[in-house]
């Protein structure tokens, strides 16, 4: 059976008893979102910013004895992560981030939101 990268990410998360994920879907994460989906043993919860995300991946693993994982988006996505990342660490809180990434030609470009922004615009 070939898995694809989201699929292995998503069976990783599994064999860690990870059971939350946090998360705002997006071009370079579909994919992850997607496997996410198809199974039942990671729950996915659809938050309405990144930083959202990182503070809730931090809440959980305060509250649980698991590790709070958080998905967010290339570029900007990861900025708006930051203060969530900054907070567990400071106090020692661990999780797991995760983030897209737009395909190797296209980094540089200004394409990090999606390979079709790429696409209309050209190489530069």
């Amino acid at each position: 059976m070939e898995l694809t990268g989201a699929e292995i990410v998503v069976k990783c998360l599994q064999a860690e008893e990870s059971s939350t994920s946090s998360a705002i879907p997006a071009a370079r994460s579909c994919s992850f979102t997607t496997s996410c989906f198809k199974q039942d043993k990671v729950k996915h919860v659809l938050v309405r910013h990144e930083q959202g995300a990182t503070h809730a991946a931090d809440g959980y693993s305060r509250s649980s004895d698991r590790v709070g994982v958080a998905l967010v988006t290339s570029g900007p996505g990861v900025t708006n992560a930051v203060t969530g990342i900054a907070t567990a660490y400071m106090d020692s809180i661990p999780m797991v981030i995760i983030t897209g990434q737009v395909p190797t030609h296209a980094i540089g470009l200004d394409a990090f939101r999606s390979a079709t922004r790429w696409v209309s615009r050209g190489p530069a």
